[in-house]
């Protein structure tokens, strides 16, 4: 299956030859005449790298308000402005709130080609770190609440004895708990351990510990973010 790239322009002729041009490049290609028409499209999980050619000016939901719809949304599909007005505002802020490139009609054929790239190349980005964020998520949420205070201070760099001391236990048992995390997070070595909890930002953290709830300086505690 090829890459998606959906087409919203109010202009027939426009969205004609875009299908034309992007269907010759091998792309799979869908053109809807309003940011409405767009929005009321079946809604299906990605399979494939996806992009939008989207033009600025539209009756109705112009283009701008459908980007700002979108990321609204939590959409992060990449998209391309293609406008006959040269407006360096309406750019500006568009390319402010993510937009791959903002192109002026008519638009050379090999820069929309190289721009639509681009933002299919960041789609996959995009959903390959979604999908490993997911796969990363699943594994964290095996751990307890215990684990995961082991898990935070672990890839500070804290010895199996300063995190017992920490947690107010015995080494033996942070050394079991330790091993638990590794198994868990499907993690080979420490240090894959820390490209983790690097990837998975704050949510690494568990609860306070018993001596920091106590009061006393909490010195190892892990805060990405």
């Amino acid at each position: 299956m090829g890459s998606l790239v959906f087409v919203v322009d109010d202009d027939a002729s426009v969205r004609k030859s875009l299908d034309r041009l992007l269907s010759a490049a091998g792309y799979r290609v869908q053109t809807f005449e309003s940011a409405r028409a767009f929005l009321a499209r079946p809604q299906l999980p990605a399979e494939e790298p996806q992009c939008l050619i989207l033009d600025v000016r539209m009756p109705g939901l112009n283009g701008l308000d459908l980007q700002t719809s979108l990321r609204n949304t939590g959409s992060t599909i990449p998209i391309v402005f293609s406008t006959g007005f040269g407006d360096v505002t309406s750019s500006v802020r568009a390319m402010k709130i993510g937009a791959v490139d903002f192109l002026t009609k008519p638009i050379d054929e090999d820069e929309l080609l190289s721009a639509v790239q681009r933002g299919l190349s960041l789609d996959a980005e995009l959903q390959q770190l979604k999908s490993l964020m997911s796969m990363l998520t699943g594994r964290l949420s095996r751990l307890t609440p215990r684990e995961r205070q082991v898990f935070a201070l672990v890839v500070t760099g804290m010895l199996n004895k300063q995190i017992a001391g920490q947690l107010g236990t015995c080494e033996r048992t942070i050394k079991v708990h330790r091993a638990r995390i590794m198994k868990k997070m499907e993690a080979g070595s420490v240090a894959e351990l820390v490209r983790m909890a690097v990837k998975l930002g704050s949510a690494v953290d568990g609860p306070p510990s018993p001596v920091t709830a106590a009061g006393k300086p909490n010195q190892g505690r892990l805060r990405l973010t």
